[in-house]
């Protein structure tokens, strides 16, 4: 089922939550985007194989999938970007994904399939025209990737940002959105753990949320939605989520010598210690 983010005629936003079957816990909840803007559409971060047949079903209903414009990649894991050969061979698109991964994502297809479709995007990111509209590919490098980007729809004042804001829950609960600081704070056991470990450092936490910031004040991105799990809707939930993760010490922040040791050292005064027995090869 598509969830309808914005509609105003001529440009729509959808959501498709569901299509990955997370109920054996062998597949992460991962979030698909639709944009359709006048006889032009943008998929955002389709995800891998297993989600392809459902997401081009799905989408059949709002948009023709052969007649799709652009993939738009966030970065290059495979809940992203993986199913990208039958995108290729399906349909006439180009993907647009941080130049640092244009010659890493060749390895998801064919050989040949992506010559000529692969656009690498500059480090300080670009504008993208799609129909009547334009959408922008937002820096949001080790967030968690080393090159990473969100996307900036500025017609529905929504920002498709990747990881950061995901949560690890059943698609069950990703239809409805945060909208009260109440849910917020009840959320953030849902983010923390992510958070904590796939971003790389407050340092970068605290430049994207300066970026992002003074958008959320103007009332120009009054929406923000990842790539897992619930999204969020209203200023004051938007900016209280810019304080959490602005405030949050994760990745490289956290990690010191006890975290590099062969399997089996123990650690003494904060270094590395001698061998125990190895353990176990799982």
């Amino acid at each position: 089922m598509a969830i309808s983010l914005f509609d105003n005629g001529s440009h729509r936003c959808l959501m498709f939550a569901d299509l990955v079957d997370d109920t054996d816990n062998e597949a992460v909840q991962a979030n698909q985007f639709l944009i359709v803007s006048g006889k032009e559409g943008a998929l955002i971060d389709p995800a891998g194989n297993m989600t392809y047949n459902a997401l081009i079903m799905a989408m059949a209903r709002y948009f023709p999938a052969r007649e799709l414009k652009y993939i738009l990649a966030s970065h290059a894991d495979p809940d992203i970007v993986a199913s990208l050969n039958k995108w290729l061979v399906s349909t006439q698109c180009q993907l647009l994904v941080s130049k640092l991964w244009s010659r890493f994502v060749p390895h998801f297809c064919n050989v040949g399939n992506s010559t000529g479709r692969i656009t690498g995007v500059p480090d300080e990111g670009c504008w993208i025209t799609l129909g009547s509209s334009k959408l922008a590919a937002v820096p949001a490098h080790f967030l968690h990737a080393e090159g990473n980007f969100h996307f900036y729809d500025p017609t529905s004042r929504i920002l498709f940002s990747g990881d950061m804001g995901a949560s690890m829950v059943e698609h069950e609960a990703v239809t409805a959105p945060i909208a009260s600081l109440a849910e917020f704070n009840q959320h953030i056991a849902s983010m923390e753990g992510f958070h904590r470990r796939y971003m790389v450092a407050n340092k970068v936490c605290r430049l994207w949320a300066n970026m992002v910031r003074p958008l959320v004040e103007r009332g120009e991105v009054t929406m923000l939605v990842p790539q897992h799990g619930r999204y969020f809707v209203g200023k004051s939930v938007l900016l209280v989520l810019l304080d959490w993760i602005s405030n949050l010490s994760c990745g490289i922040d956290r990690f010191d010598e006890g975290h590099y040791r062969i399997p089996g050292q123990t650690a003494s005064r904060g270094k590395v210690g001698s061998m125990d027995q190895p353990q176990a090869v799982v």
